[in-house]
């Protein structure tokens, strides 16, 4: 049957712990660089886009060459270590066996996220890259996405610019407290609550959409 709704999703720390493998590919650039990066706390702001991070460490000038960088070193040392979150791929696939789409929207870079999805083979149908906060509006518009889950309060920020409920996941570098502030329709521990957290509507499309 045809995928009738759309979910959405970010990627790191809310459908996969990437934190591992990012931490090795800082240590990676911080080798071939010279430049001293502090991996753990870099991931412990996983989130945020690529040159928010490198910011701290390069200087304007090598800013643009340490994200060429960065990219260059990521699929050798981020992908394999990387996990899925707990409740993930139980959540998506009752998303894809009530006939719905999944779509996931992330600051990272289109192509490195693909490798994680492949990697882990979690079914995804589309994934829109280099998004934050409310650049992530338009692709849950243009998706048709009527939910959006996120670990982060700029995911919460999207999802009110897309006018959909966000759902939060307290998985991230955010607090409940941070996620419910910044408008989260709900706030779970991580996906293997989300079911129970969804809107009535969803909850209906996923009880009645049945292949």
């Amino acid at each position: 049957m045809g995928r009738s709704f759309a979910v959405g999703f970010d990627l790191d720390m809310t459908l996969i712990d990437s934190r591992p493998g990012i931490a090795a590919t800082y240590r990676a650039l911080s080798e071939r660089t010279g430049v001293p990066i502090d991996a753990e706390a870099a991931v412990s702001r996983l989130g945020l886009p690529l040159r928010h991070e490198l910011r701290r460490w390069f200087p304007p000038d090598q800013l643009e060459a340490a994200v060429t960088e960065y990219r260059t070193l990521y699929p050798r040392y981020a992908i394999a270590p990387s996990t899925p979150m707990p409740g993930a791929v139980a959540a998506l696939e009752l998303i894809r066996s009530r006939g719905g789409r999944i779509v996931v929207v992330t600051a990272k870079l289109g192509r490195l996220a693909w490798l994680h999805l492949e990697h882990l083979k979690l079914p995804v149908d589309e994934v829109a890259g280099e998004l934050f906060a409310e650049e992530k509006a338009t692709a849950l518009t243009a998706y048709g996405v009527g939910l959006f889950v996120g670990d982060h309060v700029a995911d919460m920020v999207a999802a009110r610019a897309a006018n959909v409920p966000g759902v939060a996941v307290a998985t991230g570098p955010c607090s409940a407290a941070e996620l419910s502030a910044a408008g989260a329709a709900a706030v779970i521990d991580d996906l293997t609550q989300f079911p129970e957290a969804l809107p009535p509507s969803l909850r209906l499309a996923l009880s009645s959409q049945r292949s």
